[in-house]
């Protein structure tokens, strides 16, 4: 609360405080002295630095923060809030609150999210878009709008404060902390302005409009204290716009004055001209002076796709960029770091009917993940608080994940896509990290509502709930694995391990034709299991069994059949008439028949011998698996109960330290005390 009040009081420090009711004193509020004087741009704007009295600013965003501005004389903390203790912002702030944003993508997703809360307003679409700077046309612009409810005046300021926000109390919005507009716009660029028009409330209030600017680079080469947000409105009154004075009519010009001069248009008519972009109703957000690179060029790359907005540097892989165009299915996977049309396109869960979002003149396509998924499962998972379920129906969520539709080319694309509330948090979650193949291919999609985000919206607050929530994803990842593996080609594991690999059993290979009888005497003995075609041939031998104690007995008995039917052929030979022929034929048929049968009969006591080795093997397994499946609960509790004892034990030392610190002050006071007692008795 004390944060959000400094933060509305930097913030209008260049506008009077709207009139109290008369039962309470009107307090009057000093601007810093010249402040209202003309703004004359300075020299350090001027391309061509060489000119310069002092350095400019860096144009690079992670070393901004290092500028060291003129010194004003003319600010000075006795003309501030006279008589009234507030805490001040700078406006390096604007630059250290930004770093929160270590990928640019994520500040262009902050941005997004405010335009699809707008949908319940009445918004339809979101435009991204590259616009051209009029006075450096070397420099590009991004441009964020969408055709929403607007905002009115009041709305406006509170957007430019800092921390504030109401969403949170409005179901089915993203935004929640009230910081994302100004993290995210001062990531892409150090100045940004705000149109907006908003075409009356419900109360008959007629329609407003405003433009409001956010500029670093006024603020640090200004050498202002304090962040100061110079804005101005205007309402409808007939078919005109006429201005609104917050406090009288020479600060509107000279807020106006200033939002023109340090703005990328050269007049206040091409200014006010981006209203018509509007219409009845919606907000127009211009982000120029964009960052660079170390070496010059701008952070985001508009060239590389002229129908997308790319980003330079480690997030761009161009092996991944080359394997996209053979693995369409994983392109999200291998694109979504350094694309924004990629990460748009899964951003969301769903989008509401007729909602579009426009990236540089053509739709993003959205895309669901699991699309690109085979052999999918779906599985419930109920978050637990002190180790028992929650019966909530709201806390549970139901993971769909699947091999990707690439992973019989064995690549290495898996990991969870977690979603809170619609918005995509963190992409292709890999929380399993084996030592070889395993995991590789699976891929998931859950949604999350249970965890709590952090403030940039990348990943959640490391709670024991996440926790929990990353052991069960493990758990039922290595569960499909090794379930589903040999699917794609990789060698079939035990159930109920997931890392060892095993042997085919005879039954198995049996029941899929893959037997083979062997003819010679010398062979009997053995059964051979044919290797299946896709394996190597290193791994026949693990297809080959022996038969021992059980086979015997078959083995004795097909080589006494095989001696007596040996006779046959001699008789059949001195056979002198038909009735004999006939004869030694139906002995010899007879003797043949019962020969096969004896031979099934012994291979079908063998493979029900085996058939209860394994039945027995798949309950010591179970049973197996139900203890480490015990086990990892009691790990969790472990867990649990250990990070709960380091945060009060955390807890308890800071208590502690403040307790020294207090005790420390006493004394100190004490001290002094007592020397000022002893110079008063001398």
């Amino acid at each position: 609360m004390e944060d959000e009040s400094a933060m509305q009081t930097a913030v209008s420090t260049n506008m009077a405080i709207e009139e109290r009711p008369s039962k309470k004193p009107k307090l009057e509020y000093a601007l810093p002295e010249g402040f209202l004087d003309p703004i004359i741009r300075p020299s350090t704007l001027v391309l061509d630095n060489t000119s310069s009295s002092s350095p400019s600013m860096s144009k690079q965003f992670w070393k901004a923060g290092d500028y060291e501005p003129p010194l004003n004389n003319n600010q000075s903390i006795s003309h501030l809030a006279a008589g009234m203790d507030h805490l001040r912002v700078h406006p390096r702030f604007l630059h250290s609150n930004a770093t929160s944003h270590k990928w640019a993508l994520g500040a262009f997703a902050e941005l997004l999210d405010n335009s699809f809360d707008e949908v319940r307003t009445g918004a339809t679409y979101v435009n991204v878009d590259v616009l051209d700077n009029e006075i450096d046309p070397r420099n590009k612009m991004l441009l964020v709008e969408d055709n929403g409810g607007g905002m009115t005046p009041d709305k406006m300021r509170r957007c430019m404060s800092l921390g504030y926000s109401v969403k949170s109390k409005v179901a089915n919005t993203i935004g929640q902390y009230g910081n994302g507009f100004k993290t995210s716009t001062m990531r892409l660029g150090a100045d940004v302005l705000v149109f907006t028009r908003c075409p009356g409330e419900e109360d008959g209030s007629r329609p407003t409009q405003s433009i409001g600017m956010l500029s670093y680079t006024f603020l640090m080469e200004t050498g202002k204290e304090d962040i100061v947000v110079p804005m101005i409105d205007f309402e409808k009154r007939g078919e005109e716009w006429e201005m609104i004075t917050k406090s009288s009519h020479a600060d509107w010009e000279r807020n106006k004055e200033t939002i023109v001069h340090w703005s990328p248009y050269s007049t206040e008519e091409r200014l006010l001209q981006q209203f018509d972009f509007l219409k009845d109703q919606g907000t127009r957000i211009i982000i120029y002076n964009l960052w660079e690179d170390e070496e010059g060029q701008l952070e985001l790359d508009f060239d590389t796709n002229k129908d997308d907005i790319q980003i330079r540097g480690v997030n761009r892989d161009p092996k991944k960029i080359e394997m996209a165009k053979d693995y369409p299915n994983s392109r999200f996977f291998l694109t979504y770091r350094h694309s924004l049309r990629s990460y748009a396109a899964i951003l969301y869960l769903s989008l509401p009917n007729g909602f579009r979002i426009i990236l540089r003149g053509k739709d993003v396509n959205h895309h669901k993940i699991t699309d690109d998924m085979m052999l999918a499962q779906k599985v419930i998972y109920k978050p637990t608080a002190d180790g028992t379920t929650r019966n909530d129906q709201n806390m549970s969520t139901e993971v769909t994940l699947g091999f990707v539709k690439d992973a019989k080319d064995h690549i290495d694309v898996q990991g969870f896509n977690v979603y809170h509330k619609n918005r995509l948090i963190k992409p292709f979650w890999r929380v399993w990290n084996a030592a070889g193949s395993d995991g590789r291919g699976v891929i998931g999609v859950l949604e999350a509502d249970f965890v709590e985000p952090a403030h940039d919206k990348q990943e959640f607050e490391r709670t024991p709930v996440l926790s929990r929530l990353e052991n069960r994803l493990i758990a039922i990842q290595k569960k499909y694995w090794s379930t589903n593996c040999q699917e794609i080609g990789y060698a079939k594991r035990c159930k109920g391990a997931s890392v060892t690999k095993c042997k085919p059993s005879i039954i198995d290979k049996f029941e899929e034709g893959r037997v083979s009888t062997g003819t010679d005497s010398n062979d009997a003995s053995k059964v051979k299991l044919r290797p299946p075609v896709e394996s190597a041939q290193n791994d026949e031998e693990a297809y080959t069994c022996t038969v021992r104690k059980s086979q015997c007995k078959s083995s004795t008995s097909l080589k006494e059949s095989r001696a007596s039917i040996s006779i046959l052929p001699s008789k059949l030979y001195q056979a002198t008439n038909g009735a004999e022929l006939r004869e030694a034929n139906l002995e010899l048929r007879r003797r043949l028949g019962s020969s096969e049968s004896v031979m099934i009969n012994n291979l079908l006591l063998d493979l029900r011998s085996e058939r209860d080795k394994n039945v027995l093997l798949e309950n010591q397994l179970l049973k197996a698996q139900e203890t480490i499946e015990k086990l990892d609960q009691d790990q969790v509790k472990l867990i649990d109960i250990f990070s709960e004892e380091r945060q009060r034990r955390e807890e308890m030392e800071e208590t502690l330290r403040n307790k020294l610190k207090e005790a420390k002050n006493t004394v100190e006071e004490l001290r002094k005390q007592i020397e000022a007692a002893k110079k008063q008795s001398d």
